[in-house]
């Protein structure tokens, strides 16, 4: 498919919630296909959901980018319980050359639907938990700037 244009912070886009997929066919599958492609054109980038590329569709990608990590695509992803809770570190694709401190689950259970149309359940801890939380909260037109309790420039090397 094609690399699209991550939309940048202040797009109207990006505070609108996302609708439920209704039917997995080649046009959501042609939608996965262009976030992946703009995950992996991305370096740093560790999920991406479809707000992000102007698609108002339930649907995100997460790759940790780690030997022990696969890509995770999940439709229609609901969070059906948070666990505790932690301060750290996040960015944005959407907001590139800053950080913010923000408070995340430290575990949470995921709920949500393949590409082939199975329904999964994820139970993720820590960096996982984070993104899924992270995109999740895209679907709903909500950045973690919205949730940082203090926002950082980064320093260009």
């Amino acid at each position: 498919m094609a690399v699209k244009e991550v939309l940048q912070y202040g797009n109207k886009a990006l505070k609108r919630v996302s609708r439920k997929v209704e039917k997995i066919d080649n046009i959501i599958l042609g939608i996965i296909k262009d976030l992946k492609d703009t995950l992996y054109n991305n370096d740093g980038g560790i999920g991406l959901a479809a707000p992000q590329i102007g698609i108002l569709k339930r649907i995100i990608i997460i790759d940790l980018r780690r030997e022990d990590s696969r890509t995770i695509v999940l439709i229609n992803p609901k969070i059906i319980k948070k666990i505790g809770h932690e301060e750290s570190t996040e960015g944005c694709l959407s907001y590139p050359g800053y950080e913010g401190i923000v408070t995340r689950p430290k575990r949470v259970i995921v709920t949500g639907i393949t590409p082939n149309g199975e329904k999964t359940e994820y139970t993720a801890n820590g960096l996982l938990a984070k993104a899924f939380c992270h995109e999740i909260d895209h679907l709903d037109g909500v950045l973690y700037m919205d949730k940082a309790k203090k926002m950082y420039k980064l320093n260009k090397k």
